[in-house]
């Protein structure tokens, strides 16, 4: 894969990277040695990036990409993020972006990666009381401590964006994107091309519906982020499954599996553009990594328009209990 630069004087990473929120299960069960079988597909495909988080399964996530550095030792990238803290005796989420919790968070991090520096490291939710000036300084702080190399943002505004860059280079912003998570074209796109920032598209295949065999609701674990998700809803779901069929048939007499089309579509909008899709099957990877090989004309970029119907999707793209810390929601 030819690589993209994860923002200015970043390292350069594979333009198809991997999200491990599915390391831990957040779309299904999902044991350690398949978290390590597809971490082992990853690197053999070419992926160079992998970005996690402490909140996914409280850590393990880490633990699990950790045990893979170890045995293997590839030449990767590696993404964290923290900022939001979990209560287990309440079963509670509350976002903290203080400058002690983030040092503590810093270090947990380190530890259970297993290494002296997290090459990016992103505020996962941003505490909306709390002026980003302040959380910036602290992140600054960890840059030149050596525990961080690059700042990174997650889910926030342009305005955030712009404030934060001002205190100290922020390398990436990551937010949903894909072909039904469009909001980041109103601001969040331009102001990271404007400032030289990677924008890492997190779900660029929409959850699994943008895949060959999307998911079936009534398939789902009680686990499974999407069964609380608006857009999988018993009402929106059969009608954002409907609408997604002239995207497959357009995928299909183009001869490309859905998946490797819709991630050429996200890498088509900006040479700043990273996807980011997370998935439990090395076959799935495959198929989104062969995205990063297509080039779109702009013939093939209306014909993907033209087949998307007015209204979609339904159902915004968070739940109520999901959307905390979250700046632009829809």
């Amino acid at each position: 894969m030819e690589e993209r630069w994860l923002g200015t004087l970043g390292p350069r990473v594979s333009p198809v990277s991997l999200g491990c929120m599915n390391l831990a299960g957040a779309y299904g069960p999902a044991t350690e040695d398949d978290g390590l079988r597809l971490l082992e597909r990853a690197v053999d495909l070419g992926v160079t990036h992998f970005d996690t988080a402490d909140i996914y399964g409280m850590g393990i996530s880490e633990e699990i990409i950790a045990k893979f550095l170890r045995a293997r030792r590839p030449h990767v990238t590696i993404g964290s993020k923290g900022g939001i803290r979990f209560m287990r005796a309440t079963g509670q989420r509350y976002i903290d972006n203080s400058p002690a919790y983030l040092k503590e968070a810093v270090n947990n991090s380190l530890r259970r990666l297993g290494v002296e520096r997290i090459d990016i490291y992103y505020v996962h939710r941003r505490e909306t009381e709390r002026p980003v000036e302040e959380v910036m300084g602290a992140l600054a702080d960890l840059k030149r401590s050596g525990k961080i190399g690059a700042i990174g943002l997650s889910e926030v505004s342009a305005d955030t964006v712009r404030r934060a860059h001002r205190v100290d280079r922020v390398a990436a912003v990551q937010c949903e994107y894909s072909i039904w998570s469009r909001v980041p074209e109103q601001e969040l796109l331009k102001i990271s091309a404007e400032l030289g920032i990677a924008f890492v598209a997190f779900s660029p295949l929409a959850r699994g519906m943008l895949t060959a065999s999307p998911p079936d609701p009534a398939k789902m674990t009680g686990r499974d982020f999407r069964k609380r998700n608006p857009r999988f809803s018993e009402e929106n779901y059969p009608r954002n499954l409907a609408a997604l069929d002239g995207f497959r048939k357009l995928a299909g007499e183009l001869g490309l599996d859905p998946a490797s089309l819709a991630i050429a579509w996200v890498l088509s909008r900006g040479r700043n553009v990273i996807a980011l899709p997370g998935t439990r099957s090395g076959d799935h990877l495959e198929a989104a990594v062969a995205g990063a090989s297509i080039k779109l004309d702009a013939a093939t970029l209306e014909l993907i328009e033209g087949v998307l119907p007015e209204g979609f999707p339904w159902g915004e793209r968070y739940g109520e209990a999901q959307r905390l810390g979250i700046e632009v929601v829809s």
